[in-house]
């Protein structure tokens, strides 16, 4: 038996992963994984997003699924930056 409060809704995981995000954010976001990607060509190892702050555009590359922001970060996926480049 499932709870209604337990069940996700799927189209709740696709509304999250389509966050607009603020253009100067982005592009300090793609800077800072186009950089990573330069440096390290040949790592297997892909990020799943970056953790950037809102007011200084200083980010983290996350390797972990489930990503602990700090306050005033905010988490820019991975696709969302491919897609952008």
């Amino acid at each position: 038996m499932a709870y209604t409060s337990q069940m996700k809704d799927p189209r709740q995981q696709t509304m999250d992963s389509t966050i607009i995000l603020d253009p100067t954010l982005l592009r300090a976001a793609q800077r800072i994984y186009r950089t990573y990607c330069m440096l390290h060509p040949r790592n297997a190892k892909r990020p799943y997003g970056i953790a950037i702050h809102r007011k200084s555009y200083r980010g983290q590359l996350i390797f972990r699924n489930n990503p602990v922001l700090l306050p005033g970060e905010c988490f820019v996926p991975t696709k969302q930056l491919e897609v952008e480049i």
